[in-house]
């Protein structure tokens, strides 16, 4: 269960930063146009060892810790969102199926998708319920020694190609609880209603996905409540969407920079402007502050999942006040960040012939996803603002 705490050394760091040298930067508006999901840049991300390098090293992973991941998907950002988010949106569920899954459950999904460097996909969100969790309808009915999960979930990124879901689900026999359920790929009832068309993160795919009778053994729920499960995971998830965050932001300021370099202005160039370089200044000052606030926040995870008793020690702390406060501040600095970047190509920053464009996309995507402002804000209020005793 222990992971390593200590800074991503910098030879992890650089073999990432060659790989997006060599298969993303001058690609990446091949990856947003064809809309496709680049599996062979994944192939060739295992191929360095490092896909789901947060797994535990008994389970055959490299055993990275969060703020290492931090580094990592920051590199991978840098190249493109949509891959970045591919290769790590899987920490959500496996954190859950690592803290609260059996030893034997941990050993029959976690190793495997190790070994193979595969895919995890949770199912949380429906339609009807938005953000609101508590009100899903997707079902999981105890029938002997087998659990039967029935229901309709909307947006669940990787589903397609995960060799395993987790599903967040109603207790059928008791509707006032919630589980979290493992169900394999392959299991019968499954079925893809629909890849979304995303505006943003173009080379990930996220589904829309029914699930009708699907039966699998009830040793695959894991402990505890399935909603409390999901908070959980979604702490190490939230941190890593705020690093893509950051790799975008860095990509703004240097798209932005080269292009002062070669852009002429008033008889000189760009980059000599004193109000473009207080806007560089700024985006600079933003992406520094956004770095330190994901690392703040991963340290914290990391020292949780450190301790005697992590799942115990999660479970009541529940979210983590600092992975919100990566999620919003990143989400909110960023787009502040790509919305200058846009600004300073003039009339062709709104239009799709210039990469900016992608980097906008990809940042308001980053912002929304797993909780937006607004539902972060109510959660930030209820959890860390309203005093104990008041709290709901």
């Amino acid at each position: 269960m222990r992971v390593s705490s200590q800074v991503a050394p910098e030879e992890v760091i650089h073999e990432v930063r060659q790989f997006v040298r060599a298969e993303l930067i001058g690609r990446q508006t091949d990856l947003d146009t064809s809309r496709e999901i680049p599996f062979p840049i994944h192939e060739k991300f295992r191929g360095i060892g490092l896909a789901n390098w947060w797994l535990p090293e008994d389970l055959g992973g490299r055993g990275l810790g969060l703020e290492q991941g931090v580094d990592i998907v920051s590199e991978l950002a840098y190249g493109d969102a949509g891959v970045a988010f591919t290769a790590f949106i899987s920490v959500l569920g496996t954190t859950m199926v690592s803290l609260y899954g059996g030893e034997d459950t941990r050993r029959a999904f976690l190793a495997p998708l190790a070994g193979r460097g595969g895919f995890c996909a949770t199912l949380g969100s429906e339609q009807a319920a938005g953000s609101e969790l508590a009100r899903i309808t997707t079902t999981a009915t105890l029938d002997g020694d087998e659990l039967v999960v029935s229901g309709e979930k909307f947006f669940s990124t990787n589903a397609d190609f995960a060799d395993f879901l987790v599903v967040i689900a109603r207790r059928g026999e008791d509707h006032a609880e919630h589980v979290a359920v493992i169900l394999p790929r392959d299991t019968p009832g499954i079925r893809m209603r629909r890849r979304w068309s995303m505006i943003g993160l173009r080379s990930s795919g996220t589904y829309q996905v029914s699930l009708d009778n699907c039966r699998v053994p009830a040793a695959n729920a894991l402990e505890g409540s399935g909603l409390r499960l999901l908070e959980i995971g979604l702490n190490a998830s939230r941190v890593l969407i705020a690093a893509t965050g950051v790799g975008v932001a860095r990509c703004v300021r240097d798209l932005c920079m080269e292009y002062g370099r070669r852009k002429s202005l008033g008889g000189g160039k760009l980059a000599a402007n004193q109000v473009f370089g207080a806007k560089l200044a700024d985006m600079e000052m933003r992406i520094s502050a956004m770095r330190d606030v994901c690392r703040t926040a991963a340290r914290e995870f990391d020292a949780v999942m450190a301790g005697p008793d992590p799942a115990g020690a999660f479970l009541g702390h529940g979210t983590l006040k600092s992975a919100i406060t990566a999620k919003m501040f990143c989400g909110q600095a960023g787009w502040a960040i790509a919305a200058a970047g846009s600004e300073m190509f003039g009339g062709l920053g709104y239009t799709d012939e210039l990469m900016i464009g992608k980097l906008l996309r990809d940042m308001r995507h980053v912002s929304i996803i797993e909780g937006g402002d607004d539902v972060l804000r109510d959660l930030m209020y209820r959890r860390y603002v309203v005093p104990v005793a008041k709290r709901i």
